[in-house]
């Protein structure tokens, strides 16, 4: 085998070196994570996190966040103003805090921010770099300044003096992302809302506005109350079991807010588990979370062991899923900037030691004392473990009953009967899609690549898996069958690298019926399969509505329409006597047809479903799947337009 040079000419002219924000416009992802709406948002985020930290070091009681119509973005705040005097190295304050990398006040002790968001300095100048443009106003004393920006981070307009203002103090960023390096510019109304709401319940007694000029909308977040609130609103359509708990406390210079509450919901997971580190969220969790679920089941056991409860109950102490099932948690803490330690760029993931011990000890003392003086909660809590413990036993059991003995075989044979399996054994390439009806199913299963294509038709009723126990889930036979099929388990044994098949794929009639089937299924998936969701193999098919097309000398032409702009598109293309088919269900489609649309892997069109923020999405199940129906009426009156028009064609109708 010959070695084959890539590169003939590497030489000294080859070095390159990335002056200033270069780097920043070269590798943009390597600052704000990507280029695509995740991206994009974070630049708000740099800009907002600096008016934050300075509202956290006392300074300003007000942040607004307006969307103007052509996407470019103003931050204003009303903090101590960006210093506008010059700097030892020669040039005006402003212009090293947004055009240098690793320059702010944060990295000082004299700079006001014991605590603070941001802690690299490169926040500011890293949303400069990527903009098309940036105008920087900044108001001390009254008096007002301004620096101009452009073509990622050059000056413009060097800084100067416009006058005076009403206005004490505060800083004005206006910056528009740079559409060349982005895959979109468009803002989400509701990823900024969701920030600014969290952000709000952070910060007690700080207003939040947001002005969305593209939509002609303006929301204010002003929660006095903190995380007591965030958490009233985390479980606002849920049924709690008692009032909302706040512990506070410090101690090592870290300061403790949390909050809880218990609801009768049965998740035990950690994803009702929200902490803060600084005002960032932790997704990874860390120390912090460590302590906390320490003082919680230790707390919870002594007095369970003391009160006599276990005793009673007859067993030996509360497991630490028991104690964690239905509660709903926001933990907020703050470390000083110099034991602050994270364990990846993105702050994820706290490390910082001394914040486990502390939570564990702070959150532990004070918890106790709390059960001490309400022994109602106390009495009516350990009981629920208690009960929890004794379900999850009883599930135990039905899972061991169904994986040996009578009920396996059974199962087996109903999985026999309906499952149409691929011949490959290599998971990595299986693809499992779940059919509506046996009519759908029947020429899926002629029309699939058998080597690698599986077909389970979904014949009888699926379960609403929001309004039932895992125990009552498992008596459903359609429910079962896919947890067998999938074969990774459910609930707390599920582990998505077991699966069978690397890809999930619902396919549903195009109708209200195949709509309904997808949101049971999806919903299913979410609470007790969400580690598919999560590594990416749950699809959602989409099938085209229409055929266009007419009859030739040379046989037929014709083209396939997902929605009426295809539609239109694909009449253009037949030309004149084009007819229509609307597809009413996959049944209509002969096993050709499926392969062709819906199936083929280089003609199919798929839909990958994700969890861009798993609270919205919580909340969404609870509204639309739960049992209040008001509450789903109003979203549904809010949020859903109905026509009167029908627009579904006839065969052959133009």
């Amino acid at each position: 085998m010959k070695n084959v040079a890539l590169n003939q000419q590497y030489g000294d002219d080859d070095i390159q070196i990335l002056e200033g924000l270069e780097a920043v416009r070269k590798r943009p992802g390597m600052y704000i994570g990507s280029v695509d709406s995740r991206g994009l948002h974070h630049l708000i985020w740099e800009i907002v996190d600096n008016a934050v930290d300075e509202a956290l070091a006392g300074y300003g009681k007000e942040i607004t966040v307006r969307i103007l119509k052509d996407n470019s973005v103003e931050v204003i705040d009303n903090g101590r103003g960006v210093p506008v005097g010059m700097h030892k190295s020669g040039k005006t304050t402003p212009e090293i805090v947004y055009t240098k990398l690793h320059a702010g006040g944060k990295f000082s002790s004299t700079g006001g921010y014991k605590t603070a968001s941001g802690l690299h300095g490169v926040g500011a100048s890293v949303v400069n770099a990527l903009s098309e443009y940036m105008d920087v106003t900044i108001c001390r004393d009254y008096k007002v300044h301004q620096i101009q920006f452009e073509h990622g981070g050059k000056v413009k307009t060097p800084l100067h003096d416009t006058g005076t203002s009403s206005k004490k103090s505060g800083t004005t960023v206006h910056f528009k992302p740079d559409k060349a390096l982005f895959t979109t510019t468009n803002f989400s109304h509701t990823v900024i809302v969701e920030r600014l709401r969290e952000t709000a319940f952070l910060m007690p007694g700080i207003s939040f506005i947001f002005i969305d000029e593209t939509i002609n909308k303006k929301e204010v977040f002003f929660y006095e109350n903190g995380i007591v609130e965030f958490v009233k609103y985390n479980t606002e359509n849920r049924n709690c079991l008692h009032d909302i708990v706040q512990i506070k406390g410090e101690s090592d210079g870290i300061s403790i807010d949390m909050a809880f509450v218990y609801t009768d919901d049965y998740n035990d997971d950690d994803s009702s588990l929200r902490s803060y580190v600084n005002n960032v969220r932790t997704k990874d969790g860390g120390t912090h979370e460590i302590g906390l679920r320490s003082a919680m089941t230790k707390t919870f056991n002594t007095y369970a062991e003391e009160s006599g409860l276990l005793a009673k109950a007859k067993i030996k102490s509360l497991d630490a899923k028991d104690i964690r099932e239905g509660v709903n948690i926001v933990l907020s803490i703050k470390i000083p900037e110099d034991i602050l330690q994270f364990e990846s760029q993105t702050k994820s993931k706290l490390g910082t030691p001394l914040a486990r011990s502390v939570c564990e000890n702070v959150i532990g003392e004070k918890l106790s004392y709390f059960l001490t003086e309400h022994k109602d909660i106390a009495l009516l809590l350990v009981n629920k473990f208690i009960k929890a413990q004794q379900v999850r036993e009883a599930v135990r059991k039905a899972r061991d009953e169904a994986r040996n003995g009578k009920k396996a075989v059974k199962q087996e044979r109903i999985i026999s009967d309906k499952l149409a399996p691929a011949q490959s054994k290599d998971s990595r390439m299986l693809e499992l899609f779940l059919v509506e009806g046996d009519s759908a199913g029947g020429s899926a299963k002629q029309g699939r690549n058998s080597k690698y294509q599986a077909i389970l038709p979904l014949r009888g009723k699926v379960i609403n898996s929001e309004k039932q126990k895992l125990t009552e889930l498992l008596k459903n036979e359609e429910i079962n069958t896919i947890i067998y099929t999938v074969g990774a388990g459910v609930g707390e044994d599920f582990d998505a690298n077991h699966s069978n098949y690397d890809k999930i794929v619902i396919m549903t009639d195009a109708d209200t019926d195949g709509a309904h089937i997808q949101v049971l299924l999806l919903t299913f998936f979410f609470r007790f399969m969400r580690g598919l969701i999560e590594q990416g193999k749950v699809y959602v098919a989409m099938p085209p509505l229409y055929k266009v097309f007419k009859k030739t000398s040379k046989g037929e032409v014709f083209r396939y329409a997902w929605n009426d702009i295809d539609l239109a598109q694909a009449k253009k293309e037949i030309g004149e006597n084009a007819k229509i088919q609307r597809y009413k269900g996959l049944g209509e489609m002969n096993p050709d047809q499926l392969w062709e649309t819906t199936m083929n892997p280089k003609t199919r069109s798929l839909l990958r479903v994700e969890i861009n923020d798993y609270d919205v999405a919580d909340r969404r199940l609870i509204t639309l799947m739960g049992d209040n129906a008001a509450i789903r009426r109003e979203w549904i009156e809010e949020n859903v337009h109905f026509t009167l028009e029908d627009d579904f064609r006839k065969d052959g109708e133009e």
